[in-house]
Parts: C-alpha cells; sequence; structure tokens
C-alpha cells in the first residue's frame, strides 16, 4: 500500500498535473480504501478530516508567520540590506562568499525562488566587472539559499517533517525532536554543504566558462541602485531572523538543563521562557519586528495590507500541502505497514538501514515530481508511519536531516527552480544541468554521508 500511495500521488502531479494538496489527498483516499485497517473504510473521509486538521493545526500558525517574515523582509528593504552587509564584509574579491552566506541566511525565512530573483541581479552587476567569476557568484547564491530552504526550519518541509515524526515518536513513548535541536542541527550541517557547493562552484567556474548572456529578463532585473530608497540597518534587518531562533533555543536549553515534568513545575521566569521559546509564539514575535520594519521602510506608496495579503496568499498553499502530507501519514499509518517491515528493520543495522531508506526515498520523490518541499512532506509522512514498529537507536535529528538531504539530489527539468536559474541567468539546459543539477546532488549526497556517519558515531540516542 506504501508504494500504491506514492504511485498514486506521484503520478497524480506527472500525468495528470494535479496540484501537490489534491495529489497527496487523492493518495491518502486511495490507501484508506484499498488499506483501511482495522477501521471500516467508509469512516476513511471523515480519519482524512480529521488528520487533516490535525496537520493544519501543527504547522499552519508557523507556515504563515514565516511566509509574513519573508515578503517584509523583501518589501523593507531588509533582505537587500543583508545581502549589502555581507557583501560588505567579505569585500569585492570575495563577493562570492557573500553571496553564498547571505543566501543561506535568507533561505530560511525566503523562499528559495524569491531568493534567487532578489539576488541574481546584483550577481550580474558584480560579474559586469568580474565576468570571469560569474557563475561562482551564480551557484554560490544557489548552494546557499537550496540548502536552507530544506535543513532548517521555519522553512515548511524540515517543519513538517519535524512534526510528523514527532506525532509517532510522541505515541511509541522514543525520544522526540525538539525544534531548536532541528535549527541547530540543520545549521551545522548546512555550512558543511554550502561548503562543499562553494568548492564545486569554484571547479564550475574554471572548467566549464560560461558567459553571463542578456535574457529577456535581465533586462528587466538589471539592477540599479535607487539613491532616494531608505534601507533599514543591518543590525534591524536580521532581528526577524534571528529573534526566532534565539527565542526557541532558549526554550531548547531551558527545557534540556531544567527539564520538569509539566509547564507548570517552573518558576514564573522559566515560564516566561518557554512560552517565547514555543515556535509559534517565536515566529509571532519574528513576524511582528518584521511588519514594523515594512511599516517603516515600505516603498512609498505601497500598502502594507496587501502586503501580507500576498504573503498569506502564498503560505496558504504551502499550509494545505503539508497538511495534506500529514493526512496521507496518518492514514499510511494505520494500515500497519509498520508492522509488515518490523522485521526488516530490526537488528543491529536497522538504524542505517532507516536512514537510507529516508534518504532514497525523499530523492526518488524529488526526482519524480521536481519539488523538494512535496519529496520532504510525503517521506516524512511514510517514515513516520514506519517508526511505529521500530524502535531508533540513534537522535531523530539524523532522520530529519537525512530526509532534507534527500529532497536535492536530481533536479532536471520537471523542477521549476530549474527553469527559473535557466532563464534569468542566460544558461542553456545542458549548462544547468551540469552546474546547478550536478551540484544539488553532491551537496545532498555529501550531507547525507555526513549523517549517516554522525549516526554512527555519535547516535545521542
Amino acid at each position: 500500500m506504501c508504494l500504491v500511495g506514492m504511485a498514486v500521488v506521484v503520478g497524480a502531479i506527472l500525468k495528470f498535473r494535479l496540484h501537490p494538496f489534491l495529489a497527496l489527498m487523492l493518495g491518502a483516499l486511495v490507501v484508506g480504501v484499498l488499506a483501511p485497517g482495522e477501521a471500516s473504510f467508509a469512516g476513511v473521509g471523515k480519519r482524512l478530516a480529521e488528520a487533516f486538521g490535525t496537520g493544519c493545526g501543527k504547522v499552519g500558525l508557523v507556515i504563515a508567520m514565516a511566509a509574513v517574515i519573508g515578503q517584509c523582509l523583501l518589501v523593507s528593504g531588509a533582505a537587500e540590506r543583508i545581502v549589502r552587509g555581507f557583501l560588505s564584509l567579505f569585500g569585492v574579491k570575495r563577493a562570492p562568499l557573500g553571496f553564498l552566506s547571505s543566501g543561506f541566511l535568507l533561505g530560511i525565512p525566503v523562499f528559495f525562488d524569491t531568493v534567487f530573483y532578489l539576488m541574481v541581479p546584483l550577481v550580474r552587476t558584480f560579474a559586469k566587472s568580474n565576468p570571469e567569476k560569474f557563475i561562482l557568484a551564480l551557484l554560490a547564491v544557489v548552494a546557499g539559499g537550496s540548502m536552507a530552504h530544506s535543513l532548517v526550519p521555519p522553512t515548511p518541509g524540515p517543519i513538517t517533517v519535524v512534526e510528523n515524526l514527532n506525532q509517532t515518536l510522541e505515541a511509541t513513548g522514543q525520544q522526540e525532536l525538539d525544534l531548536g535541536i532541528m535549527i541547530a542541527g540543520g545549521l551545522l550541517l548546512g555550512v558543511i554543504t554550502i561548503v562543499v557547493g562553494y568548492l564545486y562552484a569554484l571547479w564550475a567556474n574554471r572548467v566549464f566558462r560560461i558567459p553571463m548572456r542578456r535574457t529577456a529578463m535581465s533586462e528587466l532585473t538589471e539592477f540599479e541602485p535607487d539613491p532616494e530608497r531608505r534601507l533599514p540597518p543591518l543590525s534591524a534587518a536580521i532581528l526577524p531572523v534571528v529573534i526566532p531562533f534565539l527565542l526557541i533555543m532558549m526554550g531548547t536549553i531551558v527545557t534540556s538543563l531544567w527539564g520538569k515534568s509539566t509547564d507548570t513545575d517552573y518558576p514564573l521566569a522559566g515560564q516566561i521562557v518557554l512560552m517565547l521559546g514555543d515556535k509559534h509564539a517565536a515566529l509571532a514575535v519574528g513576524a511582528l519586528v518584521a511588519v514594523v520594519l515594512a511599516l517603516r521602510y515600505r516603498p512609498a506608496g505601497m500598502e502594507l495590507p496587501k502586503v501580507i495579503q500576498s504573503a498569506l496568499a502564498g503560505g496558504g498553499v504551502i499550509i494545505l500541502i503539508t497538511a495534506a502530507g500529514a493526512a496521507f501519514g496518518q492514514i499510511m499509518k494505520e494500515t500497519g505497514i509498520a508492522e509488515e517491515l518490523k522485521d526488516w528493520f530490526s537488528g543491529p543495522e536497522a538504524g542505517g538501514k532507516i536512514l537510507i531508506v529516508a534518504f532514497v526515498l525523499t530523492a526518488l520523490v524529488r526526482m519524480a515530481q521536481g519539488s523538494a518541499t512535496v519529496s520532504m512532506v510525503t517521506t516524512g509522512a511514510i517514515m513516520a508511519s514506519l517508526l511505529q514498529g521500530v524502535e531508533l537507536d540513534f537522535h531523530p535529528l539524523y532522520l530529519a536531516l537525512a530526509i532534507g538531504c534527500g529532497s536535492k539530489p536530481g533536479p532536471w527539468m520537471n523542477d521549476s527552480g530549474f527553469w527559473v536559474i535557466s532563464k534569468m541567468s542566460g544558461m542553456t539546459e545542458g549548462e544547468t544541468l551540469k552546474t546547478f543539477s550536478v551540484m544539488l546532488t553532491l551537496m545532498g549526497t555529501v550531507g547525507f554521508l555526513v549523517v549517516w556517519i554522525a549516526s554512527r558515531i555519535m547516535p545521542m540516542a
């Protein structure tokens, strides 16, 4: 039934061009009817709705707040200030490192396509005086933004994987994955993988010698500084990104050092820290700061309500997809698939098998339908159903990171990001395959190897 469900989801997207939300719900419905488990298939619709509502409740507010943060960063000029701050820090000679670092930071609250749209005019402007480093700078943006998108919450993929896994881990009495731990682990692995990506970019820039070409889109996006535009100071621009991280990490530290059975066992100060360290509150504070920046620094004539509406409209689509993924996973759990595979996921190599399956399955879904987020949502739901009959011998962080790395290999023509990069950079399809596609595949594979080795050496169980 697991394979049938995946086939329905992927086939609906590829063959019939259905939206991922509809494809995931259809897959869940088919699995629920064909393998209802202990329940009657007459109640599939009700179970599907309940699972969808639960999934939406877990990730909906977080994704909405992250969307507001990302949109307000763009409108206020804070995103541009962050990029310029990193470029000033590294200097002209090492500007590609500035693109790499700022792309990684902005890739956390802002969707990758948007990060690329924002930064490619700056890359083209830099390449006018440094044409020999065009591909290096371009790939540096891609390396930074793409890895943050798959590894560091509050982007939809990682946070949905955490929620899916935790639902099963809690039900089976196993160690749960704290969001602060996921952020720390995602940042650490992200730094390792973007270094790998940057090294490949250096090699590709030297070997392929792809020139910067004029494109239909480049005429519209050539960057010309607006002397009248006020940008927020860097210290304020980074606050919407940094504050949620700090609050969540503080909550994690308090829980780890002074863990109590219930929240009421903490003193008042501890309860305040835990309240602000909750992912919903932390992202809400970050969103509030981002809105204040947008109010003060938005372009003249731009109405803030329309900015928020645009952000929520985009975030709403992602919420639907992630909640549908949660419903798909819950129906999979109820089929009893975990019991069927329990014997295979047992023994001394069980942990290694689970990580390999998670990575390969995510990569296959990604290559089949093109979206990194959908591949993470789908595989996270399936792996959560498999965990019902398995006891992990390592920290669940490694499983979540393996899924994140699996969403990178094999991007090609069915990936919207592939065409955004190709058309805005002026590269041909072949050039995009041997630069963008190869680099992401390398980064994801190396990242997984790091995760696998770390799970063996430092299981943290």
